[in-house]
């Protein structure tokens, strides 16, 4: 059966999910809303859909299954406060808002509607993920005690990141994916320390209140602890991922690659290939991977190597 399918942002990401969405039958792009007409008309062109400037008239004039929600932090007020009353599915891109109170607000109308809802934390859906989490809750595996996450790149181009009262900086737009990653295995976190400077960036854009460098310090309900890193320094280099501490076992997430390291030298890697977009999975809440004294089930045996000496 066909989805009617709407968008509110239509640049940037909204370009990526109109490709996996015309990779699937039922998927039906059908109305899309900017601020900008032109990028909504070329939308709407290519679906032979129909463009609009303002959400509200959209909902007005079309009946819609679900709408993806691709705005810019600071943008994300209303719109799917409207999606919701409308009685449409909601796919939210991350981060939810760059403030508590907006996500809150959003969150809350969403329960009182009782629609379906996601946020882009595509990060839980490769299969290097759920593979760590089945070797994680494995018989005998120990749970995680430690989690190291970091997103280390550029800066990127576009005004609102500049501006901590819009984007949110580094950690709230980008380094939000591992954050969630980590809470996927290790709970809720409980508490936090942060540090954060300017070292480089005001000197290229004097406008910038981010900082371009972040660390942190986190507890998570499981009881493990765990560190973020970010850093907006590093241009056309740098690196993402997140690196999980269990009893004698090193877990590297690198995208959807595992590396797992074991006493003794043993290591074994997985590289995986599926879109996360277009598998039929459901990721579980984000409580962690096993507490000590959950029961687990068998994991499959995974193929190890050992280095030569």
């Amino acid at each position: 059966m066909p989805v009617r399918i709407g968008f509110i942002g239509t640049g940037g990401i909204a370009g990526q999910h109109f490709s996996t969405l015309s990779q699937i039958e039922d998927a039906q792009p059908v109305a899309f809303c900017d601020v900008d007409t032109a990028r909504a008309e070329s939308a709407a062109r290519r679906f032979e859909g129909k463009s609009y400037s303002d959400p509200r008239k959209m909902f007005a004039a079309e009946t819609l299954d679900a709408v993806y929600i691709c705005l810019p932090p600071h943008a994300h007020k209303d719109a799917e406060i409207w999606a919701v009353q409308a009685g449409c599915a909601l796919f939210v891109e991350k981060p939810q808002a760059n403030n508590m109170k907006t996500a809150q607000r959003i969150a809350a109308a969403i329960a009182d509607a009782g629609v379906i809802s996601s946020v882009g934390y595509h990060f839980r859906y490769f299969d290097a993920t759920e593979r760590a989490r089945k070797m994680l809750n494995a018989k005998g595996a120990s749970p995680v005690a430690m989690a190291h996450g970091y997103w280390l790149g550029g800066f990127p181009g576009v005004s609102w990141w500049r501006r901590m009262e819009q984007g949110g900086g580094q950690l709230v737009e980008q380094c939000t994916h591992i954050v969630d990653l980590a809470r996927y295995f290790a709970g809720d976190i409980t508490r936090v320390y942060c540090c954060a400077a300017q070292r480089e960036v005001p000197k290229t854009y004097k406008d910038s209140n981010v900082p371009d460098v972040t660390a942190l310090t986190v507890e998570f309900q499981s009881g493990a602890i765990g560190t973020m890193s970010t850093t907006a320094l590093l241009g056309g280099v740098g690196a993402t991922g997140l690196d999980l501490m269990a009893l004698n076992t090193l877990y590297e997430l690198r995208g959807n690659s595992l590396t797992v390291r074991a006493q003794g030298g043993e290591t074994t890697s997985f590289s995986h290939g599926n879109n996360p977009y277009l598998s039929r999975k459901t990721a579980s809440s984000s409580k962690p991977s096993r507490p000590a004294s959950a029961p687990a089930s068998k994991a499959p045996t995974p193929t190890a190597s050992k280095p030569s000496p």
